[in-house]
């Protein structure tokens, strides 16, 4: 019973995810007050928060849920899933 509660999603995971997402997000924010060539609007910031989060959460719930190599997959599906969006997103290389 404890090991089914502790793999659980708890909410000082989702805090941990949306802080790591906020400090991410500070990157462009303080660039974007150094160089003219960094020019995010505020959709750009909704998506890459919302796509960061979701990514954050999957990976958290990946690594309670799963172990050995079905970690390692998972993981890696994680990632190369958000950088595939994000490239997606930021310069349309599919399609």
């Amino acid at each position: 019973m404890t090991d089914t509660i502790h793999r659980r999603l708890q909410p000082r995971d989702i805090s941990r995810v949306a802080l790591a997402v906020c400090g991410l997000l500070m990157v462009p924010l303080l660039a974007m007050q150094f160089t003219p060539a960094i020019q995010w609007a505020t959709g750009d910031f909704a998506a890459a928060a919302l796509l960061l989060f979701v990514s954050g959460v999957a990976a958290v719930l990946i690594w309670r849920l799963a172990g050995g190599m079905r970690r390692a997959l998972g993981l890696a599906a994680v990632a190369i899933g958000l950088v595939l969006v994000w490239a997606q997103l930021a310069v349309g290389l599919i399609g």
